[in-house]
């Protein structure tokens, strides 16, 4: 359980797509203060491995977005419907597909090959290639 479950069940059970809140409403929701790092709009991004506070939000099925650190408020939107708890990885929010994103295979190899250091990919595999001989 985290300390900021309150947060979650706050915006599952919301009506509206879009949430507007002080960083003192958000403090008052989880009934503690936020850390310091909350002053940073980095704090508030939506990349699940940022905070466990952000998992929260994702997992609920909302996105901040309008994060205003000076004026200390934010707006949560709706983006799809909560996950349900999921006991195998409950912090780490279920990945969604639709036809307009990517295809299932997307990111399947991710971390299957390694460049050995020193190799610059983007020069040319021929070195010969492209000029121009005369004969």
């Amino acid at each position: 359980m985290s300390k900021y479950d309150n947060l979650g069940q706050y915006l599952r059970q919301q009506k509206n797509a879009l949430i507007p809140l002080t960083f003192a409403e958000v403090e008052r929701i989880i009934g503690q203060k936020l850390p310091r790092s909350s002053r940073y709009p980095a704090w508030w991004s939506n990349n699940p491995s940022n905070n466990v506070m952000t998992k929260v939000w994702l997992e609920a099925g909302f996105k901040t977005e309008q994060v205003d650190v000076e004026r200390r408020k934010l707006v949560f939107r709706r983006v799809h419907p909560a996950d349900p708890p999921r006991a195998d990885h409950p912090a780490e929010p279920k990945r969604r597909s639709s036809p307009d994103l990517f295809h299932p295979a997307f990111g399947s190899m991710k971390g299957l090959i390694q460049v050995a250091p020193g190799v610059d990919l983007t020069e040319p595999a021929d070195p010969e290639w492209g000029k121009v001989y005369d004969k």
